[in-house]
């Protein structure tokens, strides 16, 4: 298994290709529970820390500016889907 530091040059060497930040369109038609649940995963993957974690965490290393990014991007596709109140209330739960 790689150790943390190396996995991050990896990653690091990944994101400096030429062409990464360039914006690309993506068109795709999926359920609204998808949208759901791809909203969830955004969500959890970027809230929960697991200190004792031994693998590295690919997230830790993206720019807080892409996180957001990220944030938004489940925001619109739940705006989109209509499932922007249906999500705060589970949120309550």
């Amino acid at each position: 298994m790689l150790a943390k530091n190396e996995v991050t040059k990896i990653y690091e060497t990944i994101l400096s290709i030429p062409g990464m930040n360039d914006q690309i369109k993506i068109v795709i038609t999926i359920p609204r529970k998808n949208v759901l649940f791809l909203s969830k995963a955004i969500e959890r993957g970027i809230t929960i820390k697991d200190p004792d974690e031994k693998t590295p965490n690919v997230l830790d290393m993206v720019p807080k500016d892409d996180l957001k990014e990220l944030v938004t991007l489940a925001t619109d596709m739940l705006e989109k889907a209509g499932l922007t109140s249906m999500n705060q209330k589970l949120n309550t739960f």
